[in-house]
């Protein structure tokens, strides 16, 4: 593991304190990544941070765009720039047929969206100036089969993703041997925490070209 490209990288995983930031995170530093852990209960962060030794943990509204940017200077001034962003704030809200899409559930994701808009855009410089620029965030399979009853949540991840490929053309423009983004996409992320790690530490391993603005299905299906 230590071997691995993505040893010595710095990388921020924004929404960590999920079983999922919390799977990232312990691959990222097994592999020798620096990890920066940030969520909006500190509570949760210490326990992250007890559980996962040597990460740095910050708290931040990555809805509000100007506290992503006075984090950002933070990590700078701490750290210096970043190698990676993993974006994994989200959830699940619905049900109840298309009549059950409520607003609250709308304003749940679109709160989420936000985060990805807002970390995306402040952290574009340093991904680019990176020699090894990474971003990932974690989109389902709902986008391509969408249901009434889960559509707020497939019309939020379909825009996410959206996002995303927005991004990698944009590393293609201006740093196409170094930078890359990858949509992870899973049915269901529960049970998959580790595999998603172990995905999150491969990005390091593949070509930006052949990774960049891809959709890395979870669990992966082995072809005999």
């Amino acid at each position: 593991m230590s071997g691995r490209s993505v040893a010595g990288r710095l990388v921020l995983i924004a929404g960590a304190t999920s079983a999922s930031g919390a799977a990232v995170a312990r691959a990222l530093t097994t592999a020798g990544a620096a990890v920066v852990a940030v969520g909006t209960r500190p509570d949760a962060l210490e326990a992250l941070a007890a559980s996962v030794p040597g990460v740095t943990t910050h708290t931040c509204d990555l809805a509000d765009l100007d506290a992503v940017t006075a984090l950002a200077a933070t990590v700078h001034d701490a750290h210096g720039p970043v190698d990676g962003l993993v974006h994994l704030v989200g959830g699940w809200r619905g049900g109840g047929g298309l009549a059950g899409q409520s607003d609250e559930d709308w304003d749940f994701f679109d709160r989420g969206f936000r985060t990805l808009r807002n970390t995306t855009r402040v952290f574009n410089p340093d991904l680019v100036a990176s020699t090894a620029g990474r971003l990932a965030t974690v989109s389902s399979t709902a986008v391509d089969s969408p249901t009434a009853g889960g559509a707020n949540y497939a019309a939020a991840k379909a825009a996410a993703d959206t996002w995303v490929r927005a991004v990698a053309q944009g590393f293609r423009k201006d740093a196409p041997a170094s930078a890359a983004a990858a949509i992870v996409v899973v049915r269901a992320l529960d049970g998959l925490e580790d595999q998603l790690g172990d995905e999150v530490v491969r990005l390091w391993d593949a070509p930006p070209d052949t990774l960049n603005g891809t959709r890395i299905p979870l669990p992966h299906v082995s072809r005999g």
